[in-house]
């Protein structure tokens, strides 16, 4: 059965230079009423390890529990020793998750450098993901790729931000413990149709990210030319209310449930206020409910 979790993406860069605390953020994700929180394994609270315990602790004295862990590794750096450290950060994040009691890791392919051809890329990202995979299975953790479009400290857009890419990506690496995490709007960042990347890779897919954007002005093609260079999201490329958006719910979740989804779906809402966050989480329980009439919300 789905459960619904959600992302602090409206506070996520006050919580990693800890101007903001996650017990803040346990207190305010509380109040949703959902059933988990993912976290982030750059926040500065959970960056210490001495606070790991006391964290998951927190959290699940609320009734509640961390299932993910959103990690953003870059594999696609050309110098063979920097994307060491990438990996061995990634098999620190796992080990982080698995403290907090999370049973899946993000994992990113890297940049889109300027520097390196696809196929060294993607030589990259499959070596460097392919060296996580055995800490990942110890640990009893599934790494999680995202068809992502640009981490918020990056200044370059995914390198598997393009569907081909992802796909070629996800069927070069069939391990069992390597699966997906799906978010439509990014694919809508990339300029194509989410529909058509979840039916390439509906088999995989073993949690979502739930969110819905749109264009405050100017279109899918400014939003390309714009994006590089910059860090982060660019600035008319906005995320709103989940339902409110450009991506059809009904479509996504009938397709789910067709192929057996019953995992983690995180509300990935709030940049402009715990306000829409609560509109969100109401619209993804009653469509959840829809599609999953079991479904308990917490």
């Amino acid at each position: 059965m789905p459960k619904l979790a959600a992302f602090p993406k409206g506070f996520i860069k006050q919580l990693v230079a800890g101007q903001m605390s996650i017990y803040e953020w346990i207190k305010l994700g509380n109040e949703l009423n959902v059933d988990g929180l993912e976290f982030y394994n750059d926040f500065a609270d959970v960056k210490d390890e001495k606070n790991w315990a006391q964290i998951r602790k927190a959290v699940e004295d609320t009734g509640m529990v961390i299932p993910m862990m959103c990690a953003s590794p870059d594999f696609t750096i050309p110098d063979a020793q920097l994307r060491k450290k990438e990996i061995e950060k990634e098999i620190w994040s796992l080990e982080m998750s698995a403290a907090l009691g999370a049973k899946y890791c993000r994992v990113l392919s890297g940049q889109r450098r300027k520097d390196i051809t696809r196929e060294e890329g993607m030589n990259y990202v499959v070596d460097s993901i392919n060296a996580c995979i055995p800490a990942a299975e110890s640990l009893g953790i599934t790494l999680i790729i995202e068809n992502h479009y640009k981490d918020d400290f990056w200044t370059e857009p995914e390198f598997a931000q393009m569907m081909d890419v992802f796909v070629e990506l996800v069927n070069r690496i069939p391990s069992p413990t390597f699966a997906v995490n799906f978010d439509p709007s990014n694919a809508i960042a990339a300029g194509e149709e989410p529909l058509e990347l979840l039916e390439k890779v509906k088999h995989r897919v073993v949690t979502m990210h739930a969110s819905d954007r749109y264009l405050a002005n100017g279109t899918i093609e400014d939003l390309r030319k714009a994006e590089g260079g910059t860090a982060g999201y660019v600035s008319f490329f906005k995320h709103g209310v989940i339902g409110k958006g450009l991506n059809d719910y009904d479509a996504i979740f009938s397709t789910l449930k067709a192929v057996g989804f019953d995992s983690w779906i995180s509300i990935e809402d709030g940049v402009d206020g715990m306000d829409q966050m609560h509109e969100s989480a109401d619209f993804l329980r009653e469509k959840i409910k829809k599609y999953w009439p079991n479904y308990q919300p917490r």
